[in-house]
């Protein structure tokens, strides 16, 4: 149970931050933003993995959660395109 928990908070946390880098309006809710962010731990992880980093939790881990999370923001600008103002 408390690694559920965990990984709302830290889903969130990377949700913020990925919304808050990359530029743009990218309007959703809390719900969404959580799920963004441990979509990008996954997409972030698999990216580590390739560049055989090791990234498992800690601060490189929430560092490849927040560049998942944007390039998930990107490609979901291209899918409903968006465009940035």
């Amino acid at each position: 149970m408390f690694n559920i928990i965990w990984m709302v908070i830290i889903g969130l946390v990377a949700g913020l931050l990925a919304r808050a880098i990359k530029p743009g309006n990218d309007a959703m809710g809390w719900i969404m933003t959580i799920v963004l962010g441990i979509a990008g731990a996954v997409v972030g992880g698999f990216l580590a993995s390739m560049l055989n980093i090791g990234a498992e939790g800690g601060f490189m881990g929430l560092v490849f959660s927040v560049i998942g999370a944007i390039i998930l923001l990107f490609v979901y600008e291209l899918i409903t395109g968006k465009r940035r103002i």
